[in-house]
């Protein structure tokens, strides 16, 4: 019987046994799609195989403290269950961003380097003399006092604005990103889940938009049969349906959401574990899960070349490697002249990070 496969608790001496059952309850709880009452069941089966509680501090401890602390919540269909809070959501959120991007050090906000010089927040090794209008703070002390001494000497010693230097800074750009993520049943397909991590990495890139590049846009879609915009706040509780591939719809809907925003830098994230199966036509669906049908493939690689007329670069973050599957997504990142990542599912987040931060690097 296929089913998840649990390793022993490596014990962290510095965490407080709620913390200690927190971590894993988050873990669970995205496991579960959000279903707090299967969770506990979960963690209480956990508890018997591995002890994670003590006489001190049990499991009616945890859950009386999870209420207390604002993590779950009585739910509203008043049939006495609990239900995730938004500090839950929060919560899920941040421990996904330091499970994945947790080598990151915070920076204060601001935007991504685009390699050219101009108004910006990040200093280069470069100077140049003082113009009116330059930021005081830029002011390179060291260089204007260096110059004052050499330009008028000890004894008549000042500071005009010739002796002024300024560094120069990295130009800021604004991003405007949309994350695709496939929930056909694929996801899900011979008992290995490849749904949770997906989750995991878009909430940790949404968190470290949303705390790094504040001013950065983030839209979420998810694309099966059809394909939808989401909240953030909807991640955790996405599950697989018994859906088939529409990556058109999903690209299509992708380049509405970017239309829509008015910065010149846009991209499209992709997340994906196998080839496109399914077309809407009208209000018919046209479905082909045996190979690569050509008729579906040529409208993906219609929309490939559209997005590179754009100027919107897509980035397939692939969760599979068999030939025929690698020969498609070559063909079609060579159609956008985007990129391509055939990853493990452990890569998977500093893939998107490293492939995010890149992309800001442009005029």
């Amino acid at each position: 019987m296929l089913g998840f496969r649990f390793s022993a608790l490596t014990d962290d001496a510095n965490l407080d046994p709620f913390d200690r059952l927190f971590k894993i309850f988050q873990e669970v709880l995205l496991h579960t799609a959000g279903d707090v009452g299967e969770a506990l069941a979960w963690l209480n089966e956990l508890d018997r195989q591995y002890r994670l509680t003590s006489e001190e501090y049990g499991m009616g401890d945890f859950l009386r403290d999870l209420e207390e602390r604002g993590y779950l919540r009585t739910n509203r269909e008043g049939d006495g269950g609990l239900g995730p809070t938004r500090k839950m959501e929060i919560s899920l959120r941040q421990k996904s961003l330091d499970d994945i991007f947790g080598d990151l050090k915070r920076a204060k906000s601001g935007q991504h380097k685009t390699g050219f010089v101009g108004r910006g927040d990040e200093l280069t090794s470069d100077l140049k003399p003082f113009e009116f209008g330059d930021a005081l703070d830029k002011l390179s002390m060291t260089n204007s006092l260096k110059n004052a001494y050499i330009n008028h000497g000890i004894d008549d010693f000042k500071l005009t604005q010739e002796d002024l230097e300024v560094h120069e800074t990295y130009s800021q750009s604004q991003m405007s990103s949309v994350l695709m993520i496939d929930i056909s049943h694929s996801m899900i397909l011979y008992g290995e889940d490849r749904i949770t991590p997906a989750k995991k990495v878009a909430m940790a890139l949404a968190e470290f938009i949303r705390t790094r590049f504040p001013k950065d846009t983030l839209d979420i879609l998810v694309f099966g049969n059809d394909a939808w915009p989401i909240d953030l706040k909807e991640i955790p509780y996405l599950e697989v349906g018994p859906y088939h591939t529409n990556t058109v719809a999903g690209l299509e809907l992708a380049l509405d959401l970017l239309r829509k925003r008015r910065n010149p830098n846009k991209q499209i994230f992709m997340i994906t574990d196998g080839k496109p199966t399914c077309l809407k036509i009208g209000k018919n669906y046209y479905k082909n899960s045996f190979g690569l049908d050509r008729k579906i493939v040529n409208r993906c690689l219609s929309l490939a070349m559209r997005c590179k007329k754009l100027e919107v670069p897509i980035t397939t973050f692939m969760i599979a490697q068999d030939p025929y599957l690698v020969q498609f997504v070559e063909a079609f990142t060579e159609a956008n002249q985007g990129k391509a990542f055939y990853s493990s599912l452990e890569g998977l987040g500093s893939f998107v990070l490293e492939s995010y931060k890149k992309r800001k690097r442009k005029k």
